[in-house]
């Protein structure tokens, strides 16, 4: 197979993902279907190596462009932002910290060590987390484990999806039954979202930084990028100096250096080079599907499905005590807590189309929207964009 071919036809097989997630909106994931597409492809006429063929194996596809997008995460992070919903932050820390004690005490005993240890991390991020844990896997020849940290972030979406629109339900009708009469107040709205990204906006003058930004000018792609492979490279030397993973360095380094001003806010966007990124990043991790078998993946699906219970209940457990405690409703507490299984914009989309089927007027939706979505965002950020780097950080060296 040529290089272009196989450029076009890996293109191809992404969009089809792409198209159907966006014309169901992602009830049914784009990522399930061009897993599955892929899966198809490596069993028939895929060569092994179709991916390193289209130029986006490693390192590009590998520890580059993990490096890179990880640093990017802590770019779109406000500090002020998140501490203004600081009882999500707990609820979602307490949710995380559930499902990691639940699938810990309950199947490590009954699954093994390798499959909690690798797929334990996708679950409580995104794709960040499975492809670190499918790398350290398949370091370790444990391909079986590899395969199931894929596996675990295409999958754990059917269970997040159904569940958060029947708790966002109950909150919404909730909210409104106090709001329609009079119980409860429309609140002036803080935050602006940018549905595009998932991202909360203060509404706060742009502060001043220790560096100054650079001239318009000088602002070009080359320079956004130089400027996060800097990044990279000091997370790079001081993950071996301390033996942290380099990419919880990055996570960190992303969110320093953008509070001081060396990083560019949302620096990937701004060098236009976010959607390309990101497509070598998903059809790197989709690659790692080559060596899944029916009979490993047949292997895999158990352990999965326990995993994936086990650990939603903990998690529903502990979000809806921490909830009780700091006042937030249980339906709400595990709602903000499962938007570890998906992450944006599946949380965006879950939350408009519970207001759109809920309310009547404008001023309804407005209401429920100012209600819910900050929630729903700011629990995708703590969940998939920080602790899932982190626990993966860690798991890493469990395998």
């Amino acid at each position: 197979m040529s290089n272009i071919l196989a450029l076009l036809i890996i293109s191809a097989v992404y969009y089809i993902g792409e198209f159907v997630g966006t014309k169901t909106k992602a009830w049914i994931p784009s990522v399930f279907v061009t897993a599955i597409l892929f899966l198809i492809g490596y069993w028939t006429f895929f060569p092994k190596d179709i991916v390193t063929l289209a130029g986006l194996g490693a390192p590009l596809g590998g520890l580059l462009v993990i490096m890179l997008c990880i640093t990017h995460m802590g770019t779109i992070i406000s500090i002020k932002q998140l501490l203004e919903q600081w009882k999500v932050i707990v609820i979602t820390l307490a949710g995380l910290v559930g499902m990691v004690a639940a699938c810990w005490l309950i199947c490590v005993p009954t699954v093994g060590k390798e499959y909690v240890v690798s797929g334990l991390p996708p679950l409580t991020g995104g794709i960040v987390a499975a492809t670190m844990m499918n790398q350290a896997a398949l370091e370790k020849g444990l391909t079986s484990a590899a395969v199931l940290a894929i596996a675990m972030y295409v999958c754990q979406g059917f269970a997040g999806y159904p569940l958060t629109a029947i708790l966002l339900k109950k909150e919404g009708k909730k909210l409104l039954k106090g709001f329609r009469s009079g119980a409860i107040k429309a609140e002036a709205s803080v935050t602006d979202i940018d549905a595009s990204a998932g991202n909360l906006e203060t509404k706060e003058s742009e502060k001043k930084r220790l560096i100054p930004p650079m001239p318009q000018k000088y602002m070009t792609t080359a320079f956004v990028l130089l400027k996060l492979m800097i990044a990279v490279f000091i997370a790079n030397k001081l993950g071996t100096i301390t033996g942290l993973n380099q990419a919880v360095w990055a996570l960190i380094l992303g969110i320093v250096l953008t509070e001081i001003g060396f990083l560019d806010k949302d620096s990937l966007n701004k060098a236009n080079s976010y959607g390309f990124l990101m497509f070598v990043l998903m059809v790197y991790v989709f690659s790692g599907l080559k060596d899944a078998t029916p009979a490993i993946l047949l292997e895999a699906a158990g352990p999965m499905a326990v995993i994936i219970i086990v650990g939603v209940a903990g998690m529903g457990i502990a979000s809806m005590i921490a909830g009780k405690i700091l006042g937030i409703s249980w339906n709400m507490a595990y709602a903000v807590s499962l938007t570890a299984l998906y992450g944006f914009p599946p949380n965006y989309i879950l939350t408009e189309e519970c207001v759109k089927a809920l309310t009547n007027t404008e001023e309804e939706h407005k209401f429920l929207m100012d209600r819910l979505l900050p929630m729903m965002i700011v629990g995708g950020f703590i969940t998939v964009t920080i602790t899932s780097v982190i626990v993966a950080g860690i798991f890493i060296n469990m395998l």
